[in-house]
């Protein structure tokens, strides 16, 4: 199962952290792209660019996180920097997670499992993050691909973005929000999914810039495994985010995109790569920190 693959990463490297390429043309340093630009366009730059992180930090953080927007938006050959990028990631070895956020019902989420959590699906991934609010027949095909090919799936719960709380933060009675009866749900498709880790391959996304909720979502989601965006560039401290790990530092991995491709930019230089790996080692060192002393 790929989520005793992501704990065991996690340990193996010291580091909860999954690098998010959330890659638009503007973060290529302009001498490093230009003659990607110059021979394929700004998707060879982006790939270029992604391939040049990917190999630099292997050593040092298990998983990557790709957005599918970022790549949506330049088109037909977007959409094969995409592959490319989750191809090269998996050669690698990262634990890959396409962030895409899908969902529908029926056929429709049938499909969109079968394109990324298949063994021959065109954008293959470790997992896939998906919207729960069509409900359980909207995750049924997620979940049957989950058990049948051990993939998994990150289903959003509580997102880091303010006005989330618009609709997320509504009461539905019994003194529980609308996250938390999503939460629930979430648990529960998760209980046939567990793995050897102890935790199950069905996992929520709890922004980190909501840490309050998120160390009450850890205490009622014992076995669901975190994914963790907010920290750095949307405000969230590892201080504050650290109660949404289980107490052994374990059951949550937090994902960071500008502050690690764009880290270059604080540095008036062209070298990304060291820039990335300098950033990459302050963050790991960071959220360690905030993990002993949240023990």
């Amino acid at each position: 199962m790929q989520i005793d693959r992501l704990i065991r990463a996690v340990r193996d490297t010291g580091n909860p952290t999954a690098l998010g390429l959330d890659t638009r043309i503007e973060y290529v340093p302009e001498k490093f792209a230009r003659p990607y630009l110059e021979e394929g366009g700004a998707s060879e730059a982006v790939f270029a660019f992604n391939a040049a992180l990917l190999n630099a930090l292997r050593d040092m953080i298990p998983c990557v996180k790709i957005q599918a927007a970022y790549y949506e938006m330049l088109g037909p050959s977007g959409a094969v920097c995409f592959e490319r990028t989750i191809n090269e990631a998996r050669r690698l070895n990262y634990v890959v997670i396409a962030d895409a956020k899908r969902g529908d019902i029926g056929a429709t989420a049938e499909a969109y499992s079968s394109a990324y959590l298949r063994e021959n699906s065109p954008f293959r991934a470790d997992f896939l993050t998906v919207n729960p609010y069509f409900g359980t027949d909207g995750l049924a095909p997620f979940l049957a691909d989950c058990e049948k090919y051990g993939g998994g799936i990150f289903a959003l719960v509580k997102t880091s973005n303010p006005s989330g709380a618009e609709f997320q933060d509504l009461p539905t009675g019994g003194g529980k929000k609308l996250y938390e009866r999503v939460a629930e749900r979430v648990a529960d498709w998760g209980e046939k999914l567990i793995g050897a880790e102890g935790y199950s391959s069905v996992g929520a996304v709890v922004g980190a810039t909501y840490p309050e909720q998120g160390a009450k979502l850890r205490e009622h989601m014992p076995r669901t495994f975190f994914l963790l965006p907010g920290y750095g560039a949307q405000g969230a401290t590892a201080e504050r985010l650290a109660a949404c790990f289980d107490r052994q530092g374990g059951g949550a991995i937090v994902a960071a995109s500008r502050t690690l491709i764009r880290a270059h930019e604080k540095t008036a230089t062209g070298d990304f790569v060291g820039a990335a790996r300098h950033e990459a080692a302050r963050m790991r060192d960071d959220i360690s920190k905030a993990l002993r002393l949240n023990k």
